[in-house]
């Protein structure tokens, strides 16, 4: 099974390196957002599965972003991925409804570890 997947982040270096961190084959397609806004655009025009959020940008920024999902009732599992490793933001963030929190720099084991945690993937040995 793939999944759509949006990645939202003010730094394109970031939304590429987490692109490089989906596992191989788990994303049908990958949309990019450069700052919240465009990522409530996307996400009100397209069905997505999971979102990699960061938190720190311009205009619209993360918090905003879990608000309005939240307000807007938008189903869409979101893993925050941000710099911002605070005990409190990271209790902010969960409060918010985002399903887990990641720190930058995103590696593929730590984003893995998530996928499989929430069922969007399975082992290797529950697989076979």
């Amino acid at each position: 099974m793939s999944f759509n997947v949006l990645i939202c982040d003010d730094s394109a270096l970031a939304r590429k390196m987490a692109a490089r961190s989906l596992p191989e084959g788990f994303a049908e397609k990958v949309f990019q957002a450069e700052d919240g806004a465009q990522a409530l655009t996307m996400l009100r025009q397209q069905r997505m599965d999971l979102m990699l959020l960061d938190l720190t940008m311009p205009n619209v920024d993360g918090i905003d972003v879990l608000n309005a999902i939240k307000a807007q009732g938008i189903e869409v599992f979101v893993v925050v991925v941000s710099g911002d490793i605070q005990p409190q933001m990271r209790t902010r963030v969960m409060q918010l409804g985002a399903l887990d929190f990641l720190a930058k720099p995103i590696s593929k084991a730590s984003l893995q570890a998530v996928l499989e945690r929430y069922g969007f993937i399975l082992t290797e040995a529950l697989a076979g």
